[in-house]
């Protein structure tokens, strides 16, 4: 068994997750990427096509984290990882700030200047980008994007899967459905049902 981690994904946010992986003081061996991907990602040389993975954890490899911005892809490629018999790790700032009564998943990755407060809920696979802040009590759900400079206020509840917009902001006691999406600098003031796009001040249902 190799104390190394691998990475599935090759792009900008691969190269920000990769580089918090190494601030943890954990070593990435390889990154996972697809056909015409650079050859070194953050410093770390880089393989084309799933199909390493099954040879990389032939070869010892057990630890795994999807740098894969895509909500829906990168919730596929954890499943599959899983199958291979891969555990997912995370990837935690030491710039972020996380309460100690927060319950963190599997494979979450947390930015610097992130701020993670009281008895917060962050599921699997979710995203809490730089600077944001997921305030008491909110529940985030699997493969969430809460993106940068975004602001929950205590109480919210966000479905798998959503995006939540850049420098968004969502009062107290809100419930955004699964598969939403929500546009840059929105202002959430009403609960959002399941699959819908919205956006603006306040915002409104697009589609």
């Amino acid at each position: 068994m190799k104390d190394s981690v691998v990475v599935i994904g090759a792009g900008g946010h691969a190269k920000v997750c990769v580089e918090i992986l190494h601030a943890m003081g954990r070593h990435v061996a390889f990154c996972v990427g697809q056909e015409k991907s650079p050859a070194c990602c953050a410093g770390v040389p880089v393989v084309e096509g799933d199909k390493h993975l099954l040879r990389l954890y032939d070869e010892g490899y057990v630890e795994v984290f999807v740098a894969i911005g895509s909500n829906g892809l990168r919730q596929k490629l954890a499943a599959m990882a899983l199958s291979f018999g891969y555990s997912l790790v995370s990837a935690v700032s030491p710039k972020a700030c996380v309460s100690p009564s927060a319950t963190l998943g599997r494979g979450i990755a947390i930015m610097a200047g992130a701020c993670i407060n009281a008895e917060a809920i962050i599921g699997d696979l979710a995203i809490i980008n730089t600077g944001s802040t997921v305030d008491h009590d909110c529940v985030i759900g699997t493969a969430v994007h809460i993106a940068p400079q975004s602001g929950l206020a205590g109480n919210v509840k966000v479905g798998d899967r959503t995006f939540v917009g850049i420098g968004s902001c969502v009062i107290p006691e809100i419930t955004i459905g699964s598969d939403v999406t929500l546009g840059a600098g929105s202002v959430v003031v009403r609960n959002l049902p399941a699959g819908v796009k919205a956006l603006g001040v306040p915002v409104r249902i697009v589609t």
